[in-house]
């Protein structure tokens, strides 16, 4: 199956954000107080705690900001993170992928927050806010649905819903996920379209003689993928996709699958093109020297992708995969990259091989991402966004207020700014 390299932009997923309300600056008196409470926080490696660590290290600025996360260990610790206040709730054990902390009750209820802000899935944290009995407004972002635990999801979903119907707002990263989800479209009139951020000048802050060092050990045709090697990352279809690309494929991360996967390269005979790199002192270099960026996951658990962000900060042309999530909103066919069918390592290939040999529309597509990420996926953007959000929450006007905002500013007959 051969990807059109010249079909027209996909024009229902990259639609022009307009602002809901005017920004505003807020003085140091009316600063809120404000209680994030996700799963885990850098150094541990995940997108759930990419995210929170960006938009803390902004808030921390505009807000009396805590943080609470799970621990490692048993032990609760609370230290300075970049300038953020980080309690690190000593776990007792994980159950299905999610960890128990019993002191996160106690934790929470001690809070004195305006707004409690649960970044879900975390069901432990959520049954945590309901036995606290905190009075504070309560946030959510919805990072994504509980797809592979079937079991515990449905188990929990009378808790879930019952939590969200005392939401005052849900902040959602893409339009896309509402309408695949069903629990969003459930509650669709509390929720907001708060699309995640990175900061530019960070990642146009590179070593130029590391990004050539990469350049000459794997280059001259050099695809990337960056992630933890876990089972809806699809880094498989990835391998296989190379027994028909003549380039050299650089997987970072680490996880479970990482065995798997080293294994299948050799079984294909590609090991000689496939790298799996488990850390990497700075991940910018590799993004800045690669070529072409391929996320290839096949579930909707990769609800966004912000390591599409991340090489379309980069210049870095992406190719995606048609899930039921935000992934293609990140990243539109025929604007910033190529969007292939999930699962299909041939598909995956040819997208792969077509780019690598037209420079001139790679380069097209991957200055198309840079423009993309700068008007609507800056760190500050989001972060006004979101202390946007909480004033209106704290003045008791209610997201659905604003809904025909959202409604337009998504539509797909919205014309590009």
């Amino acid at each position: 199956m051969l990807v059109d390299l010249n079909a027209p932009a996909t024009t229902d997923v990259q639609p022009a954000v307009k602002p809901g309300i005017a920004r505003a600056s807020y003085p140091r008196a009316a600063r809120l107080r404000i209680l994030h409470v996700g799963k885990y926080f850098p150094p541990y490696r995940g997108g759930m705690e990419s995210h929170l660590r960006i938009l803390s290290e902004e808030l921390k600025e505009r807000v009396d900001l805590r943080v609470i996360v799970a621990n490692t260990s048993r032990r609760t610790t609370r230290e300075l993170v970049d300038g953020v206040d980080v309690t690190r709730v000593g776990k007792l054990l994980d159950v299905s992928s999610a960890p128990v902390c019993p002191a996160l009750v106690r934790e929470i209820a001690r809070a004195k927050a305006d707004i409690i802000h649960i970044h879900w899935p975390n069901p432990t944290a959520v049954l945590a806010y309901l036995a606290s009995g905190h009075r504070g407004r309560l946030v959510f972002t919805y990072h994504s649905d509980i797809v592979r635990q079937r079991k515990l999801a449905v188990a929990f979903m009378p808790i879930l819903r019952y939590a969200l119907k005392r939401t005052a707002a849900i902040i959602v990263s893409s339009p896309n996920y509402i309408e695949g989800s069903d629990v969003l479209r459930e509650f669709r009139d509390r929720c907001r379209v708060v699309p995640f951020g990175i900061s530019v000048d960070h990642f146009n802050q590179y070593d130029l003689s590391e990004a050539r060092r990469i350049r000459e050990v794997y280059g001259p045709r050099i695809v990337l993928g960056v992630g933890r090697m876990v089972y809806y990352k699809g880094f498989e279809h990835l391998v296989r996709a190379m027994t028909n690309v003549n380039g050299h494929l650089l997987i970072i991360g680490e996880g479970p699958l990482r065995e798997y996967l080293s294994r299948l390269a050799l079984d294909l005979k590609v090991s000689d093109r496939v790298t799996l790199l488990t850390e990497v002192a700075d991940i910018r270099p590799y993004y800045h020297a690669a070529d072409v960026f391929a996320l290839s996951s096949v579930m909707r658990s990769e609800a966004f992708g912000i390591v599409q962000l991340e090489a379309m900060t980069c210049g870095t042309a992406v190719i995606n995969t048609r899930l039921d999530s935000g992934v293609t909103f990140v990243s539109p066919h025929g604007v910033s990259g190529l969007t292939v069918p999930p699962a299909d390592s041939v598909a995956l290939g040819e997208a792969i091989e077509q780019l690598l040999n037209q420079p001139d529309r790679k380069k097209q597509l991957g200055n198309g991402g840079k423009q993309r990420v700068a008007r609507e996926f800056t760190v500050e953007r989001m972060t006004q966004n979101t202390l946007d959000l909480y004033h209106e929450v704290m003045h008791g006007k209610r997201v659905a207020d604003f809904n025909d905002d959202l409604v337009l500013a998504f539509s797909p007959h919205t014309a590009p700014r």
